[in-house]
This record gives C-alpha cells, sequence and structure tokens, in this order.
C-alpha cells in the first residue's frame, strides 16, 4: 500500500472510486447509507488530512443536514466500523481510508507542518511490537500506528538555502 496522502495523484479519481467503493459495499451487505453518511463521506475524501467531528458538524450545519453533534458522530461511527475511515487519536480527528476494500492495519504517517495525513500499511504482529508482545505472552488483536513528522513538501520549504 502507496502512502497516498503524499503522493501526487488524480484527486477526483481518487473520490470517485471510494465513493462507488462506499456504495458497492453498502448494497452488497444491504446497508443504509443515508444522504449525511454519504456527505460526511464526501467531506473526509475532500482531502488527505484528518477533520475533526464539529468541523464535519459546521458543514452539516451549513448546508442543512444538521446541526447536533450526534449527527456526525452517528455517520463517523458507521463510516469507521464498516472501514471507510479511520480515527487518528492523536488529533482526535478522522480521515478516510484509502484502502477500504482490503483487511489491513493502518499507520497514519501525520505531518506536524501541515497536518496532512498519510495512510501506509503497518504488521504490528511483525517488527520491534511483535517481538515485545511475543515475549510478553501477549497476542495483539488491534494496535493504532501514528508517526509524527513531516511531509515532503514540508521539509523541502523546511530546506536551508544554499
Amino acid at each position: 500500500m502507496d502512502p497516498l496522502g503524499f503522493a501526487p495523484h488524480d484527486h477526483r479519481d481518487c473520490k470517485r472510486e471510494a465513493m462507488a467503493a462506499a456504495e458497492a459495499h453498502c448494497a452488497r451487505h444491504r446497508l443504509n447509507f443515508t444522504p449525511v453518511r454519504r456527505r460526511v463521506l464526501e467531506l473526509l475524501l475532500g482531502g488527505h488530512r484528518a477533520m475533526g467531528a464539529y468541523e464535519i458538524l459546521d458543514t452539516l450545519r451549513d448546508e442543512g443536514l444538521g446541526a447536533q453533534p450526534p449527527v456526525a458522530y452517528r455517520a463517523l461511527d458507521f463510516l469507521v466500523a464498516n472501514g471507510f475511515a479511520h480515527k487518528i487519536e492523536r488529533l482526535n480527528a478522522f480521515i478516510a481510508c484509502t484502502h477500504p476494500e482490503t483487511s489491513h492495519t493502518p499507520a497514519f504517517l501525520i505531518c506536524r507542518g501541515c497536518n496532512a495525513v498519510a495512510e501506509a500499511h503497518a504488521e504490528p504482529a511483525r517488527g520491534m511490537l511483535g517481538a515485545a508482545a511475543e515475549a510478553a505472552g501477549f497476542e495483539i488483536e488491534q494496535a493504532v500506528v501514528e508517526a509524527i513528522g513531516r511531509c515532503p513538501r514540508c521539509r523541502a520549504e523546511a530546506a536551508p538555502c544554499r
């Protein structure tokens, strides 16, 4: 899986494919993809950055889709539960999943400069975390991997002049 959030790509196709995948998944599993759930996913797909629930709620309110926090939180819960979005714990925010049709453990690369977020693939049961868990007799069932740093654009902007 590529960390799509930092790579140049045709974002219109990216959004269109993600919405089509969500619609197909909901139809296949007979899930109610309500107008609010659909709009929240569209907002999350609007850019590869995390959005807080209240930022989402502000847009929903402006568009006449709901003014109370439960409206946004219910939609976000649905999207997360069905693999269309992830919660970024460090930012207390949400981001659209870039690989909703695959079972995976995401790793979030969070730029401390511009708050862009890229989703990459992690295998926490392998590597140092997996070794530590195995040594302790612990079985990893779920892990949240979040790394803070600088994206390519912010690194280039901070490069010293020569």
